[in-house]
């Protein structure tokens, strides 16, 4: 009792008892305040999904990416679906595969998955998800959580939307672009720190892995892309030319086509330059439409002509000669691959002289395209169902027609999601589904084209039934009777198609204008908009009310003054390359540039195997063997792709040009047209002219003149002089390019 006697008077007892009924009067007043009188409920736990929390931060950080776990056959023995296209295979690559070593619920830090994406263990990619960072901590409670893959009734992703969608931003500006997502509940989420951005054009506009845009120094537009769970969105930057507005004088109208034109040079504080003369669009229009040179004396007719619309004559006269078939028709024969090597000589040129009599014919458009996209019957008499021997697999028939006639690749999609459009897998094998009838049977007659039986369509990662359906189109619940191709081909060819006739409309002003409103030309998708939208929609609207009219589009398209502009930019437009503020230099096509060559020294060339006389662009096997013409780009057509036609100049053209003994040959050749020009023209300023007006399709300035008559005179070999002049002429820009 001692110490509590002594605790008693020193106090300390009474303290604690002062204490303890502080606390009861605290406990009484919180049991007597209803609003306090229950615990607060605890927090519900985060129910995860997979594809929607997981997902993105592996594509974040490009874990999913086809350089890493995304590629084909996966990195160090994991294997994730690229862009994470397939989110069940890759949570049960995570949670199931390799005895579950990946993933730790009892001890989350510890799972393979987190230790090696923070670097906490070896891993060949690096840290990539710090320990401690928000994605990291995601993870870590999703691990912790169980791992779950999520409910089959959990909101999905069903669009993405940038803001802004398109802004006018000056040289070097600095913008953040914002990714909202929308999903199935009606839900938004910003999910700007787990998209991938990409720009089209880093000269124009830069983005860093958060959606910040730095504008270069350059004026035009160009679109940035996002992409978040399979959906992607496109943001559009206009850079205006910085400096005085350019007013309303110069941008006069000849058509339509100019009034769209005009307007986006207008935006972009731009002035188109000035008409070019006579001579140019004599050139110009000739290679454009023929592919071939227009001679001395045709350019001397020209510009004798004082016709008020004697540029419209010579379009006329040029879309009615022969050369137009055959320089359109070698065009299409690379789009539609006539390869001699898969279908042998005889039907390859069979199929050759089927396309050329079809432009021969003018056949309208979407009339050639609906024969080739429903040919059928006996080959001998359907020559354009050899397309379907050269491609011959459903997927590659259904890739190679959307890429020409549509402008849509959608290859990539067979495999997973297209990582820059919306096409799905389900997508690419509808189009399939289209032409898994067809059959080429070997009968005694020869062979024939068949679309037979009704053969069925798997997604190959389902399991599913997948009934044919076009592109942007909902799914059918059966397949169409009969053969499928021609509900396809109906549809391809519809004026309200939203592709069709924009995509060889595009494809018409890439070959007049040097290049397309979209670009590439068969490239055409969501994130990689037109540059100039209203442009696009009118000349589609153009072809469809010319009822697919080529002659009649080429007429229209050359009539604008947008096609007659010169090459020489003015005080605006020099840095102006996609706009049309100016004409474009174009290096010649392979074939084109070779008959010019011929044309302008008179020795024509020998092709083996080919009858004498015949000129390149005559050419229908594109595996005859010729060093220029492989030097210079021609496509060895194993694609559909615009691509493989190689339009860029190099050193080892420059160095062929100079130095071949071909061409030397054909400069210095006895029975040649340099030394028939020699002969008929004594005097040097007359043999000026003729050399000019041959080889550049114009007549020589004051200055050119004199120097030719002096490097001529100067010479001991007049007619070495005239071959040495003509070389330095053949190697020039001028020849070499159409502007």
């Amino acid at each position: 009792m001692r110490p509590f006697a002594a605790a008693w008077r020193e106090g300390r007892c009474g303290r604690r008892w002062q204490i303890a009924g502080t606390a009861l009067a605290v406990l009484a007043l919180f049991c007597a305040t209803p609003a306090l009188a229950a615990p607060a409920k605890a927090p519900a736990p985060r129910a995860f999904n997979f594809e929607n929390d997981i997902s993105p931060l592996l594509t974040r950080h490009g874990c999913n990416a086809s350089q890493c776990h995304g590629k084909a056959e996966g990195q160090n023995g994991f294997k994730l679906s690229v862009f994470g296209y397939d989110a069940l295979a890759d949570w049960r690559a995570f949670t199931a595969e390799s005895k579950g070593r990946r993933t730790s619920s009892a001890a989350p830090e510890q799972s393979l998955f987190l230790a090696k994406a923070s670097g906490t263990m070896p891993h060949q990619g690096g840290a990539r998800i710090p320990v401690g960072s928000p994605d990291y901590e995601t993870i870590r409670a999703w691990l912790a959580a169980g791992a779950p893959f999520g409910s089959t009734n959990d909101a999905k992703v069903v669009r993405v939307e940038l803001e802004p969608r398109e802004k006018i931003l000056a040289p070097g500006a600095k913008l953040q672009l914002r990714v909202n997502a929308s999903y199935s509940d009606g839900r938004k989420a910003d999910v700007t720190r787990y998209c991938v951005f990409q720009s089209n054009n880093d000269s124009l506009a830069k983005v860093d892995e958060h959606g910040a845009v730095v504008i270069g120094s350059l004026p035009g537009q160009t679109s940035v892309m996002a992409r978040y769970l399979g959906e992607v969105t496109s943001f559009m930057a206009i850079v205006p030319r910085p400096g005085k507005p350019v007013g309303n004088a110069g941008f006069a109208e000849f058509n339509f086509i100019d009034r769209h034109v005009n307007a986006h040079l207008k935006k972009l504080n731009l002035r188109p330059s000035d008409v070019c003369d006579d001579a140019t669009f004599l050139r110009r229009a000739h290679l454009d439409i023929i592919g071939t040179l227009p001679t001395a004396a045709e350019v001397r007719r020209f510009l004798a002509d004082e016709s008020s619309d004697k540029r419209s004559q010579l379009v006329d006269a040029l879309l009615k000669r022969p050369e137009f078939a055959d320089f359109w028709a070698l065009k299409w024969a690379d789009l539609l691959r006539v390869d001699r090597q898969k279908l042998g000589q005889r039907d390859a040129y069979a199929y050759y002289r089927w396309i050329r009599g079809e432009f021969a014919a003018n056949r309208p458009l979407d009339q050639f395209a609906r024969a080739l996209l429903t040919a059928e019957g006996p080959l001998d008499d359907a020559p354009a169902g050899h397309f379907y021997k050269v491609v011959s697999k459903p997927g590659e028939m259904a890739n190679a027609v959307s890429q020409v006639f549509l402008g849509i690749r959608i290859a990539c999609a067979e495999c997973h999601h297209h990582p820059f459009d919306r096409w799905s897998q389900a997508d690419y094998y509808g189009m399939s589904g289209f032409f898994s009838q067809v059959n080429v049977r070997k009968g005694a007659l020869g062979e024939t084209l068949l679309a037979e039986g009704n053969p069925g369509v798997k997604h190959p990662r389902t399991g599913a039934a997948v009934q044919p359906y076009a592109l942007g189109t909902e799914m059918p619940a059966t397949a169409p009777a009969g053969d499928r191709r021609r509900v396809l081909a109906e549809w391809f060819t519809a004026p309200e198609n939203p592709w069709f006739a924009r995509n060889l409309a595009n494809r018409l002003v890439a070959h007049f204008l040097g290049r397309g409103v979209v670009e590439p030309v068969d490239d055409v998708r969501a994130t990689n908009p037109a540059g100039n939208p209203a442009l696009l929609d009118a000349v589609a609207k153009s072809l469809v009310d010319a009822r697919f009219d080529l002659k009649q589009f080429i007429r229209t398209l050359t009539a604008s003054r947008t096609y007659q502009l010169s090459a020489t930019p003015n005080d605006t437009n020099a840095q102006d390359e996609q706009n049309y503020s100016r004409a474009l230099f174009k290096r010649l096509p392979a074939e084109v540039l070779l008959d010019a060559v011929c044309q302008v020294t008179g020795v024509p060339e020998k092709f083996d195997g080919v009858p004498a006389g015949a000129r390149a662009i005559q050419l229908w096997d594109s595996q005859t063997q010729h060093y220029f013409l492989k030097l210079f780009g021609r496509p060895v057509r194993v694609t559909a792709c615009e691509c493989e036609r190689n339009s860029g100049a190099s050193i080892a053209q420059v160095l062929h040009l100079l130095n071949s003994p071909n061409l030397q040959a054909k400069l210095t050749h006895a029975d040649g047209q340099l030394a028939r020009l020699a002969a008929a023209h004594p005097d040097n300023a007359k043999l000026a002219d003729e050399l000019y007006l041959t080889f550049f399709s114009r007549l020589p300035s004051d200055t050119e003149r004199q120097l030719a008559v002096k490097h001529l005179a100067a010479s001991p070999n007049r007619l070495q002089a005239v071959e040495d002049y003509a070389w330095s002429l053949l190697n020039a820009v001028e020849f070499v390019f159409n502007h």
